[in-house]
């Protein structure tokens, strides 16, 4: 890989957790004078080729932000599009890239979705369960807010209080580290309620792109805005340069 501008280079920090919410799919296709599902197609090609990618640069964990709980609202037919996409390529795709030794989750109120579709996303976490280290949180019919309050009554029930290391390992993402960069395409500014909780300290990036224009050089550079920031995590310039 040559060095330059907006590309890697060894002096990059590489996040060790990149989380994306998937943004513009839709509004993609609509330019073109597509159907939507078109654009969901083209978004799960770019997103596996982007886990690919970032995985090459030395990432090692990945969630992304497939259908929220809010989605569940949009029409039938757009939903049974994104349905069949996880009926017809979610194995072929995910095997792919896990094929590498990483370890599948899903994380969100999958119950939610069809019972179909939940069969194959389980047989997919199945299949990846022998791997150790490396990540991927694949997030479907997911809330933070929702997340947040099963969380909750899940320490109601046990009777317990919760320091913010236990509350942490109530939620969805408990054996993966919080995000160290969020990145969301499609030109909005907003977390749309994608990990509340875990995105307390993570840096934010924002693109114009829409998901299915975010190629791989996109990708590089957000990772090297990353890299330019200093994260202080409450403390001074002072405190860091002596590691107080």
């Amino acid at each position: 890989m040559g060095i330059g501008k907006n590309t890697i280079t060894g002096e990059t920090k590489i996040p060790l957790h990149i989380a994306l919410i998937m943004d513009g799919n839709g509004r993609w296709a609509k330019k073109r004078l597509l159907p939507r599902s078109v654009g969901h197609k083209n978004g799960m090609e770019r997103m596996i080729g982007l886990m690919e990618h970032a995985f090459d640069l030395g990432v090692e964990y990945m969630t992304v932000y497939a259908l929220s709980t809010e989605n569940l609202r949009r029409p039938k037919e757009e939903l049974e599009g994104l349905f069949n996409l996880i009926r017809n390529h979610f194995k072929e795709y995910m095997g792919r890239v896990c094929a590498r030794g990483v370890r599948l989750r899903i994380v969100g109120d999958v119950s939610l979705l069809p019972e179909d579709v939940q069969q194959i996303l389980r047989e997919s976490e199945e299949e990846t369960a022998k791997y150790e280290g490396k990540g991927i949180n694949i997030a479907l019919a997911y809330g933070a807010r929702n997340e947040i309050v099963q969380a909750v009554n899940r320490a109601i029930e046990r009777g317990e209080k919760v320091t913010e290391e236990s509350f942490a390992s109530l939620l969805y993402t408990a054996e993966t580290p919080d995000p160290d960069l969020i990145i969301r395409t499609g030109k909005e500014v907003r977390l749309s309620n994608f990990l509340l909780y875990q995105a307390a300290y993570a840096e934010l990036y924002f693109s114009d792109k829409m998901f299915p224009e975010f190629s791989d050089k996109e990708l590089e550079k957000a990772i090297v805005e990353y890299s330019a920031r200093t994260r202080r995590f409450g403390k001074t310039d002072e405190q860091l340069e002596t590691k107080e």
